[in-house]
């Protein structure tokens, strides 16, 4: 009887469905948020709760008023919590957004506390938690027990007073940025326009803001529903007080709220937001958080991050996946839905436009920084995501005039050079994701490429066959950049059967040779009669000439032709020389730009434009340097920790460096859809790709020890120059690593 029992017990344990792991207890939302002793490692991301592509990202602000340093509004360094805002971005190198303020009290709040906002409150880690989709902090002075969840619209917070004590919460929708040395001068860099706050009912405040910074002229809209009662209220604007009235406009407007304790110790919040109007956020509001189950939103977000994360399959340490998934998660937090439920968006006229049933608009791209590793990885993992964000581009082309630079809540900021939404583009087309218009896509990057706006006068371009620094500052930065983008739309006429832009655009790709000094083996600047600049300084990061970098760092930026750029210095051994000398030399020479960290010599991975340089030695013979350096990388500049990134994540793309490196391939031409073999960092990975089909990352012998890569085959048969495609990664099959 027992071994019968025993045997069908078995039986059920065999036959009961296999588990997929729960991925998302891998995810550190604090990675990122701290810098360490020597300030060398701070990603400027943010703890609190979002859903993929989220556009309420809801979390604490550990500044009175959100600064450069971080700009997502939280350093673990910091003890005091000034308020929870829902809208942050993650890993940026400029600050915005911070709207729509709220922080729970157990005090009473007078007119002249109102005016003079600083509610402050001490917190520590040890009272503090974060997980996907999820976080929670005591606040001391208080003793207020704060929990956090999101919809992808909806900012959902819980809060437990202690009991018989006071309750009020303060909105404030004057919180924002200030930046560097207007910081300490205490000098506005955001403007608000006109804002507005009204009672709609006892349980219910709506409001706006139109606000100026480094999105110009932002719209946000929300709704704010209580679960209980608002027993009293106090709206000011600045030192002026609304009295009875139900409506306030101003442009320093904040409520104070109270709530009668003896009705319960625990009150729940939901906060709604829309770009388009308050319609907007009241049917986000109806259609994501009609209920008040709070613990419903946080196990709907955890399951929405598990859907994403279970797209990658590793075997390794339980560090190596916390920083693989908390990467993986980082990337994927951005671009942020820009529509509402209903479809409507605002676009880069102010005029609202409708998105199909079922279709959402998006923003937040930081091009300059994601095209490298972070779209790529979106175009392999999530294609259908990713010819949504290249249609949101051609829809901005179609009102902007060209292609996004730097889009923020559906504006052009304008950051950064080159247009980088190209090389996106480009990659997805030549991928073959369904879904891209690609003619509408393929005017929008010709268009981008000869009609003439700032940093990027084409018919200088075209002239000088170079940008003159006279005529044009940061002009070997963009020179280089340049070319890299008009390869990439040389790549797209070709597979288009568009021959004479081929050849307008392969002639232009080249000009990056003529700012190469054979003498001194940089890249340096010209003036329009074609002689070299004076002054030139390969080590500084003030010439006028580069954009955060020096010559050093800059020299390297040829991904869509290394072996071009290898014959410039000679052949291999000079130019392996040369890459020798940048992965050692330590000398500086006057400031360091702050965006420069993780220093590996003069190679910074802490910044986006070394990111491709540790494959270079693939292209020049020498393939187990780049294994080395790869190896080198992951390890000194990683960490599962708060102070847990080289440098700014910058929308994901530190984290895309990661999530290709360890898995033993990276886009080194980030346009072209093809990939460049490294060293993996796991036994076994398994990418669970579009269409149902696996590719399976197999290194069986791989050991800490053991980094260097003997052969690689793809389903049976060795890879040809080290390169794979992406219809090669999407047929499915098996990459098999052996180590030596």
């Amino acid at each position: 009887m027992k071994k019968t029992l025993l045997f069908l017990f078995l039986m059920h344990w065999i036959m009961l469905p296999l588990q997929a792991e729960d991925y998302t207890q891998y995810i550190n939302p604090f990675i990122g948020t701290q810098t360490d002793e020597s300030g060398a490692l701070s990603g400027s991301t943010f703890p609190g709760p979002t859903m993929p592509q989220g556009m309420v990202q809801l979390s604490p602000e550990t500044e009175n008023m959100v600064t450069y340093d971080p700009c997502s509004g939280y350093d673990y360094n910091k003890n005091k919590i000034y308020g929870f805002t829902h809208t942050h971005l993650s890993g940026t190198g400029c600050t915005d957004l911070i709207d729509v303020s709220l922080m729970p009290l157990c005090s009473a709040v007078t007119p002249e506390q109102l005016k003079a906002a600083d509610f402050g409150q001490t917190y520590n880690h040890d009272a503090e938690a974060a997980r996907a989709g999820y976080y929670m902090v005591m606040l001391q002075e208080s003793g207020v027990k704060v929990e956090l969840s999101a919809t992808t619209r909806t900012g959902i917070h819980r809060y437990t007073f202690p009991q018989g004590q006071p309750q009020t919460v303060v909105l404030d929708l004057d919180r924002g940025t200030f930046r560097g040395e207007a910081y300490y001068s205490r000098r506005r860099t955001y403007d608000i326009i006109q804002s507005q706050l009204r009672i709609v009912d006892d349980h219910t405040i709506e409001g706006y803001r139109v606000i100026t910074g480094w999105a110009k002229l932002r719209k946000i809209y929300f709704r704010a529903e209580f679960s209980r009662p608002i027993a009293s209220r106090l709206l000011m604007d600045g030192g002026r007080n609304a009295g009875g009235s139900d409506v306030i406009n101003g442009r320093t407007l904040r409520a104070a709220l109270t709530f009668d304790a003896a009705q319960s110790n625990e009150l729940m919040v939901k906060v709604a937001i829309s770009p388009v109007d308050n319609q907007g956020a009241r049917q986000n509001m109806s259609a994501e958080a009609a209920s008040w189950d709070f613990n419903t939103y946080v196990q709907a977000a955890h399951d929405a991050w598990q859907r994403e994360l279970q797209r990658i399959d590793i075997e390794g340490t339980k560090d190596q996946k916390t920083i693989f998934y908390t990467g993986l998660y980082h990337v994927l937090m951005q671009p942020n839905t820009m529509s509402d439920v209903d479809g409507r968006y605002m676009d880069t006229n102010y005029e609202i436009k409708q998105m199909p049933v079922g279709h959402t608009y998006h923003s937040t791209f930081s091009l300059w920084d994601t095209f490298r590793a972070a779209h790529p990885l979106y175009t392999l993992i999530a294609p259908n995501v990713a010819a949504q964000f290249v249609r949101d581009m051609v829809l901005h082309h179609e009102t902007y005039g060209y292609l996004p630079i730097w889009d923020l809540w559906g504006q052009d900021n304008y950051c950064m050079i080159g247009n980088h939404a190209i090389p996106v583009i480009a990659d997805a087309i030549i991928a073959e994701i369904p879904g891209i218009d690609v003619e509408s896509a393929y005017r929008a990057m010709v268009e981008s490429s000869t009609r003439s706006h700032p940093n990027s006068p084409f018919e200088v371009w075209e002239q000088y066959g170079y940008y003159p620094e006279p005529l044009q500052g940061m002009s070997v930065s963009i020179t280089l950049e340049q070319a890299f983008d008009d390869w990439c739309v040389a790549a797209v006429a070709k597979k288009l059967g568009k021959q004479e832009d081929y050849e307008r655009f392969t002639r232009r790709s080249l000009f990056y040779r003529n700012l190469f000094d054979p003498a001194t083996g940089f890249f340096r600047p010209k003036n329009e009669k074609g002689e070299w600049m004076p002054g030139f300084d390969p080590l500084s990061y003030e010439q006028s000439c580069f954009i955060e970098g020096n010559a050093w760092q800059y020299m390297w930026f040829v991904p869509h032709d290394p072996q071009g750029l290898i014959q410039l210095f000679g052949g291999n051994k000079p130019f392996l020389k040369k890459l020798d000398e940048n992965f050692s030399l330590t000398a500086t020479s006057g400031e360091v730009n702050g965006n420069a960290s993780g220093f590996i010599g003069q190679y910074a991975h802490g910044n986006e434009p070394s990111h491709h340089t540790v494959y270079l030695y693939n292209y020049a013979g020498k393939p187990e340097r780049t294994q080395e350096l790869v190896e080198q990388v992951r390890s000194e500049f990683y960490r599962a920790s708060p102070c847990g990134y080289a440098g700014n994540d910058d929308c994901g793309q530190m984290s895309a460096w990661y999530i290709f490196s360890a898995l033993g391939f990276y886009p080194f031409n980030a346009g072209a859809a093809t990939y460049t073999i490294g060293t993996p960092l796991y036994t076994r990975a398994t990418l669970h790709l579009a269409g149902g089909k696996d590719f399976v990352i197999s290194a069986p012998n791989k050991t800490a020890s053991r980094i260097h890569v003997k052969s690689v085959k793809l389903n049976g048969k060795t890879l040809k120059d080290m390169t794979l495609t992406h219809q090669q990664i999407m047929a499915g099959g098996q990459l098999d690593f052996v180590m030596k």
